[in-house]
């Protein structure tokens, strides 16, 4: 008995003759290698149907080409090769391949001055297409910081100025009343408001890496506040200094990041946004700022 061949429905023509931008699967889980690390992921891939007359396209083959992301660390080079196999298994039916890679990158971070150290996770986007022959790899990574607000830190300090005329008014200054002074609830009487931050950075990559890691390392090194993971009271204190010589409205964090992604030779354009997240409003305070590089 001979075996029946089984249908092919997505090879039947279509009914209604007409191209699709993207056709493809989303939130497909693997594991991918960054870092040196093996991170869970979701995928998201597709291709052009130009071919307006077929009904549809093989995702079946856009599925088993995303295995060669498991076998060695994600490169632009790794990337440029799965979209090139997408557009091999689908020879006459696409001009154009796509790929978003989500997961969350693990970095061990040190405390600011204890020998502790903890995990933190930061959410990281990898887009890479294949449009008109141009390959394209671009990153989306969210960086958490704190932001002490420069207005009212004055405002502060004025008031802590008030607190100091009354409570020394007319008495002769002793160096032990004003340090016991500093130390008291007086001494501070008004604190600074300050709030957990983000910076999205959309950066658009040229060259071989994709220096996930080393974007992150000088976000957080241009904004000097990057939030902590284990910490002893001697980092609080660390850090609580490292806030109060760090002013910054979202303008400042901005300008910070804007001069910091210029500085690596791997971007090649990015646009970034900065939040807020206001603890003294019921709105967030937000700055956006993009940049492309002279290849002239």
């Amino acid at each position: 008995m001979n075996a029946l061949t089984l249908p092919d429905i997505a090879a039947q023509a279509s009914r209604q003759a007409l191209p699709l931008d993207w056709v493809g699967m989303c939130g497909i889980a693997l594991p991918i290698l960054i870092d040196d690390q093996r991170l869970t992921a979701t995928a998201d891939a597709g291709v052009s149907l130009d071919d307006g007359t077929a009904r549809g396209i093989h995702m079946s083959r856009l599925y088993l080409a995303l295995e060669m992301l498991d076998q060695q660390p994600l490169t632009p080079a790794l990337l440029r090769n799965v979209l090139l196999r997408f557009l091999d298994s689908h020879e006459g039916l696409s001009k154009n391949a796509y790929l978003r890679i989500h997961t969350d990158l693990l970095l061990k971070r040190p405390a600011l001055v204890s020998p502790l150290a903890g995990w933190k996770s930061y959410p990281v986007s990898i887009e890479a297409r294949l449009e008109n022959q141009m390959f394209h790899v671009e990153l989306k990574i969210d960086v958490t910081y704190s932001s002490t607000c420069p207005c009212s830190a004055a405002l502060a300090r004025q008031l802590i100025q008030q607190q100091f005329l009354e409570d020394f008014a007319n008495s002769p200054l002793q160096h032990e009343d004003v340090l016991a002074w500093l130390g008291s609830a007086n001494g501070i009487v008004a604190t600074p408001h300050s709030q957990r931050s983000s910076a999205q950075l959309h950066v658009h990559l040229q060259g071989n890496e994709l220096t996930i890691v080393d974007l992150i390392n000088g976000a957080e090194a241009a904004l000097g506040t990057a939030v902590q993971t284990a910490v002893k009271r001697a980092d609080e204190q660390a850090f609580a200094l490292a806030n109060g010589q760090n002013l910054m409205f979202c303008e400042d964090a901005a300008r910070r990041l804007n001069l910091a992604l210029k500085r690596s030779d791997a971007v090649k354009a990015f646009h970034l946004k900065v939040i807020h997240a206001e603890s003294l409003h019921a709105h967030d305070a937000v700055a956006e700022s993009r940049w492309t590089r002279d290849l002239a």
